[in-house]
């Protein structure tokens, strides 16, 4: 799909504070190369080629391995993803596919033993921002693979 508009250029006011809390949730206690698996695996479920393409050369400039960018997707059957991580892609992959339906307490009883109250509501965050961010991608379009990671000051 071509472009049809460039709503980060746009620096409207809607926009702003979506980086604003993409901001917010980059300088909160939750490790950076997690969320940028977790905003990959999310951007898998909703289909966002600009986001994949973008968050996957993130990884690999955060030094994360092939295996665990292809095999994010079956996370739960892998070994070599921490419980902590396991459980914030099942925080992610719930709040992504809500589908009508509420979160199990189970869900939250798990995920809960593995992030405080603040990371609890800075990781449901992280999973609005991405979501948000792949859906003005997937309306107004996106030039997929042209992203490039900035460069380290």
């Amino acid at each position: 799909m071509s472009q049809r508009i460039n709503a980060f250029a746009m620096g409207n006011k809607a926009v702003n504070a979506l980086h604003t809390m993409g901001h917010h949730v980059e300088h909160s206690s939750i490790d950076n190369s997690f969320l940028e698996l977790l905003y990959f695996r999310v951007s898998q479920i909703n289909g966002c080629a600009f986001c994949l393409d973008m968050h996957s050369k993130q990884l690999r400039s955060k030094g994360e391995t092939e295996q665990r960018i292809y095999l994010v997707s079956t996370w739960r059957e892998c070994t070599f993803y921490s419980e902590r991580e396991k459980a914030g892609l099942l925080w992610a992959e719930s709040l992504t596919t809500l589908d009508g339906k509420e979160v199990s307490d189970e869900i939250y009883s798990e995920v809960s033993q593995h992030f405080s109250e603040t990371e609890m509501v800075d990781l449901t965050m992280a999973v609005i921002a991405i979501n948000s961010y792949n859906r003005v991608n997937i309306a107004f379009g996106a030039e997929v693979g042209t992203y490039q990671v900035p460069e380290k000051n």
